[in-house]
């Protein structure tokens, strides 16, 4: 298994999500209000979020960064990349709720959008949000994420069939942002 890079803030620790971290990170994929934008249903026992974890961190697929507040703290949620082709990765994120509002969402993607673009010199990441996900939608939009398009029934979730909006940000745009 390929371990991540550690990424680090003035708050925040990110390393490589685990299955350990399933105990931390149940409560948040059982919080029903919060797993309605969620691409699956909450979660009904510690074993299903076990089994959701595990997975090995992929360079050229997937990879999951646990945002925690310290090196021995636990998961509060995670940053996801997934690289889509060359030069093009999808972002994806979760917070628990007593967090919201802090600005560690704003922090940890900030992070991994840095590495994308600084480091990795990725060309262009987009996200994927239900267009009624007015929190999500605003911090890609803080961030200095563009609506690109918005797609009708393009998905079918634990909530039913969803329609799409697609939010895109340019390495160039990160680089000049005030």
């Amino acid at each position: 298994m390929t371990a991540l890079p550690v990424l680090e803030t003035a708050r925040l620790r990110l390393r490589g999500i685990v299955p350990d971290d399933a105990e931390a990170m149940f409560p948040v994929l059982s919080d029903a209000p919060l797993m309605r934008w969620w691409s699956s249903a909450p979660h009904g026992d510690v074993a299903e979020t076990r089994a959701y974890l595990t997975y090995a961190p992929d360079p050229d697929g997937m990879r999951s960064w646990a945002i925690s507040l310290g090196e021995a703290a636990p998961a509060i949620g995670w940053v996801t990349v997934i690289r889509r082709r060359p030069g093009v990765n999808e972002i994806g994120y979760i917070l628990a709720r007593d967090h919201w509002g802090s600005g560690i969402a704003h922090e940890a993607v900030a992070r991994v959008i840095d590495l994308l673009f600084h480091d990795e010199g990725q060309r262009r990441v987009f996200a994927d949000v239900d267009p009624d996900n007015a929190a999500s939608r605003g911090l890609l939009e803080r961030l200095g994420f563009k609506l690109e398009g918005h797609l009708r029934a393009e998905w079918e979730t634990h909530i039913g069939v969803r329609d799409t909006i697609i939010y895109g940000l340019l390495r160039d745009e990160w680089a000049t942002r005030g």
